[in-house]
């Protein structure tokens, strides 16, 4: 289960996991500080940086995310209207920060976007810009740009555009808090209805994603403790209005891919619908875990059966990421691609919501922005369409090694006081060599243990679908492995 977002409580009795997930930098290669001449071109931008003609502070735009983000990509306004609604959402103006061909623009696509461990940020933009003068903070105007996006009674979208403009956010809010309030109707009077509408538009949009045959992954936050000499994990299930706001997100970036799609030009985030292997794999899985998923379920609807405060169908969820494998960027000008689905979403789809933190929504934005205006698109931008992906590849790839590592190290602190004990586990695949193919290499076979709810490779030749009993005779955090072997050859 992917650990890259977690949090890990240090003490003296912690340091082993501490050090292995603190090497993961070194390791990989991971970006480190910023360049002079990066920094001093950010400094130079952000003294001349010019805020838009259009006013749009008089709208009481709202943040909502993790307390701790300083990055705040979007900031929200909702409406209602007439028998529908309005939904106004600010995002965050990269592009005038980042003069083409410069420094800045030379590092973003060297880095590609933000990498997460655990307790380390690795930024794709200098503090000074994404952290304070990018970022929309409550109180102070911020250029963005700023999506009008018009839905019908049941949330479905009419029209949607987007323009620069400057904006003004009333309040930053965390999750909880967020939530908190709109149980309790304590939300101050100049936000009250947007958090209302949050509710009301987002339960919609969910309903819409029910209908089409989209999917999510609702992953709830994860911290690693030491207590009473163990490692243990707490969880903090998602909020309501996590998945509210998600949704507005979702909503936006398929606005933004209509709207490229139509004036043929941009770049969409596709995958193709889960091969069967992976759905076979899955389904093993989801028997091991006592919550089979059967062949009359969709997947999207059998994601949303899963309760993630049960370890077992957490690691489900968890699990799932391998029903969506095979997302790309696939860029184009002039003439619409044929594939232009995203499976998990059921319908196309493009990032653009995060620029702070993701490269190609830097492109996206101004791409729509353009295109909305009947302007001609920049040149930058559409000349930066074909590396994107490559980009944007490479960048997935290094983050998804570190977000395995992560996991590998974490699963491994997990089993750290178990060595020698049994487990009922069942075969997911097998047998894979240990060796690069070798004569002499032991072959392995990958195995789902329930608790604590860890997949990993079990020394052997067996047979999948199967449930054995295999024992643990090893764990080293710092190498992140563990070795089980069938109980009988203990």
């Amino acid at each position: 289960m992917p650990y890259s977002h977690i949090g890990v409580r240090s003490s003296a009795a912690e340091q082993s996991l501490a050090q292995a997930l603190a090497a993961l930098s070194e390791e990989f290669k991971l970006p480190g500080e910023f360049s002079p001449d990066v920094l001093a071109e950010v400094d130079r931008v952000i003294a001349a940086h010019q805020l838009p003609a259009p006013d749009l502070t008089a709208l009481p735009f709202i943040t909502i995310d993790p307390p701790t983000s300083q990055d705040l990509d979007q900031a929200m306004y909702l409406e209602r209207n007439d028998d529908g609604y309005i939904v106004h959402y600010a995002i965050a103006d990269v592009p005038s920060f980042v003069p083409a061909g410069g420094p800045l623009d030379a590092e973003t696509r060297r880095r590609g976007q933000t990498i997460y461990t655990p307790g380390q940020r690795i930024p794709l933009h200098p503090a000074p810009m994404s952290e304070g003068a990018a970022s929309l903070f409550a109180n102070d105007p911020r250029s963005a740009y700023v999506w009008q996006i018009h839905l019908a009674a049941d949330g479905s979208q009419t029209t949607a555009t987007v323009r620069r403009a400057t904006v003004k956010s009333v309040a930053k809010l965390g999750y909880e808090q967020a939530q908190e309030m709109y149980d309790a109707g304590t939300a101050p009077a100049a936000f009250a209805d947007t958090l209302a509408l949050l509710a009301e538009i987002g339960t919609k949009r969910i309903a819409l994603e029910r209908a089409r045959g989209g999917a999510s992954l609702n992953v709830p936050g994860q911290e690693v403790e030491f207590v009473d000499g163990r490692y243990v994990l707490s969880f903090r299930p998602n909020l309501p209005i996590e998945e509210w706001n998600a949704q507005i997100s979702l909503l936006t970036g398929m606005a933004a891919a209509t709207i490229m799609i139509e004036g043929k030009v941009g770049i969409l985030r596709t995958m193709p619908t889960p091969d069967e292997e992976s759905i076979a794999t899955y389904r093993l899985q989801t028997v091991a875990l006592g919550t089979p998923w059967t062949k009359d379920i969709a997947y999207g609807e059998y994601l949303r059966s899963l309760n993630t405060e049960d370890p077992k169908q957490l690691a489900l969820m968890h699990a799932a990421a391998s029903l969506f494998r095979g997302a790309g960027y696939t860029p184009f000008n002039g003439t619409v691609p044929q594939e232009i689905m995203q499976a998990a979403v059921a319908a196309p789809y493009a990032h653009t919501t995060a620029p702070l933190r993701r490269l190609v929504d830097r492109f996206v934005l101004s791409l729509c922005a353009a295109l909305c205006a009947q302007e001609e698109v920049p040149v930058w931008a559409v000349e930066a369409l074909a590396e994107l992906p490559e980009i944007m590849s490479a960048s997935n790839q290094l983050a998804s090694k570190v977000d395995k590592a992560a996991i590998d190290t974490v699963e491994a602190a997990l089993l750290s006081h178990q060595v020698g004990g049994e487990f009922d586990a069942v075969v997911l695949a097998g047998p894979r060599s240990n060796g690069h193919n070798s004569k002499s290499a032991t072959a392995r076979s990958s195995i789902q243990i329930s608790v604590p709810a860890v997949t990993a490779y079990c020394e052997g030749d067996l047979t999948p679908g199967t449930v054995v009993r295999v024992r643990l005779t090893a764990v080293d955090i710092a190498k992140r492995s563990v070795t089980f072997v069938p109980s009988a050859q203990s």
